[in-house]
């Protein structure tokens, strides 16, 4: 998925579902877009985190 995509996706799920969610990149150089509390891969491919609460 495109970074762009990833953003609007992100924002979206974040704002419907009121979860924190994150944006990280993958290996084939995408991009991925998962629950906050799901994610368990390396912190440092996180790219951004959506937190409808602030």
């Amino acid at each position: 998925m495109s970074q762009s995509l990833a953003f609007a996706n992100a924002w979206n799920l974040a704002t419907t579902l009121m979860v924190c969610v994150v944006i990280f990149r993958t290996g084939m150089d995408g991009y991925g877009v998962m629950p906050a509390t799901e994610y368990d891969g390396d912190p440092a491919a996180v790219i951004y985190e959506f937190d409808p609460f602030q």
